[in-house]
């Protein structure tokens, strides 16, 4: 990750600018998915404007369902630079392709349940209980190959 010539501020800073907690930002870091973070002369933690853009990012992937172990991966890979552009584009190429299967899913599910409250509606403003139409089969696997769903994702520390 290249160094940032910015002014480097604290944490608290990097909270407000991105709107996550100092917790989560400290979380981030443990897990090794925030590098290049120098220290002041009291040992405290500097963050440059490049930290605000890569919590984004990395966020973004957990929510998407992206494991620790890929984000550390891709963290890794960043680290070294411009020789490991094509792998770090493939990684996310195929995380694209993952929440992309992942969204197809969702909306199929979602699909169901606005047949489901259709049906609830014409049967409250009828009073009587409506034909069954036969539906589609929504596939309702889990994710592919162990990967966490968006919403265990999202019950993660922040």
């Amino acid at each position: 990750m290249p160094a940032d010539t910015g002014t480097p501020f604290h944490i608290g800073e990097l909270a407000t600018r991105t709107g996550r907690t100092v917790h989560a930002i400290r979380w981030y870091e443990t897990q090794g998915l925030v590098p290049g973070v120098a220290r002041d002369e009291g040992g405290r933690r500097l963050y440059v404007e490049l930290h605000v853009g890569w919590l984004d990012l990395m966020e973004r992937l957990r929510r998407t369902g992206m494991s620790i172990a890929e984000m550390r991966e891709y963290t890794a890979l960043a680290v070294q630079g411009k020789v490991t552009l094509r792998q770090r584009r493939d990684m996310l190429a195929a995380h694209r392709e993952r929440v992309t299967e992942t969204i197809a899913e969702w909306k199929r599910a979602l699909s169901l349940v606005d047949r489901k409250i259709d049906f609830y509606d014409e049967w409250m403003a009828s009073g009587h209980r409506p034909p069954l139409v036969p539906a589609e089969t929504p596939s309702l696997k889990p994710p592919k190959r162990g990967r966490r769903s968006a919403a265990a994702a999202a019950a993660t520390p922040r």
